[in-house]
């Protein structure tokens, strides 16, 4: 199959790589071995379906290359999705991975006097900046948001800043750096998205992809 008539599906590295392969493999895509090779440095790799590669970058890269077309399929967290907000994307299906939250937090020492239904201006660190500020405004809270891609919790402590935002799985590394959650942003979970051109100049190849995900992906579980 000609190179320009392979579909490319654009998947996360790190943690949500783990959680993705078990549903991408049961959707039937197995990719060629060195995609399981740590020591291998390629980041495009073929798969045991001519009509379909693979590409491995960045969570926060994912929205952008489906959104201008350099893949045709992909999975990125809805808190990727919320802060860039690309119109070109498409994100038809909750494949119920990725679970988080996306929280602001504080130093311990300092929440038990802090109340933020008094917040009127905040100086934040997060890797968010977008989302951070259309939360802040929405409640009528002038926010500073200095941008930070990692170590965002050391922000605080070295009197960068009062607050972060940032996504939070267990707890474990706000604690460890002595951080509280003080507010709830959004739930957070990974989603299959489409570029929206894609759909329409290749409805039957894109959408047959999408149902296959739908068909394998884990329902959320029943709550009594």
């Amino acid at each position: 199959m000609p190179a320009n008539d392979v579909l490319v599906l654009a998947l996360p590295k790190g943690r949500i790589l783990k959680e993705v392969m078990p549903l991408v493999r049961r959707a039937g895509i197995e990719p060629e071995p060195a995609f399981d090779d740590p020591d291998d440095r390629q980041l495009r790799f073929r798969t045991n379906r001519p009509d379909i590669d693979i590409i491995r970058v960045r969570s926060f890269d994912v929205g952008a290359f489906v959104a201008f077309g350099a893949a045709h399929l992909g999975v990125a967290g809805s808190d990727v999705l919320m802060e860039f907000d690309y119109p070109e994307i498409y994100a038809p299906l909750d494949l119920h991975i990725g679970h988080c939250r996306l929280m602001v937090a504080e130093p311990e020492e300092l929440s038990h006097s802090d109340d933020p239904t008094r917040w009127s201006h905040v100086r934040v660190a997060t890797k968010y900046p977008h989302l951070a500020s259309r939360h802040f405004a929405a409640r009528g809270v002038q926010a500073d948001c200095i941008r930070l891609h990692g170590a965002v919790e050391l922000a605080p402590r070295l009197g960068l800043c009062r607050y972060i935002v940032d996504l939070v799985q267990t707890g474990s590394t706000l604690k460890a750096n002595g951080l509280v959650e003080i507010e709830r942003i959004a739930d957070i979970s990974s989603r299959l998205v489409v570029n929206r051109a894609a759909l329409k100049t290749r409805p039957d190849e894109v959408q047959d992809w999408v149902d296959r995900f739908r068909s394998v992906a884990d329902p959320p579980p029943t709550r009594h």
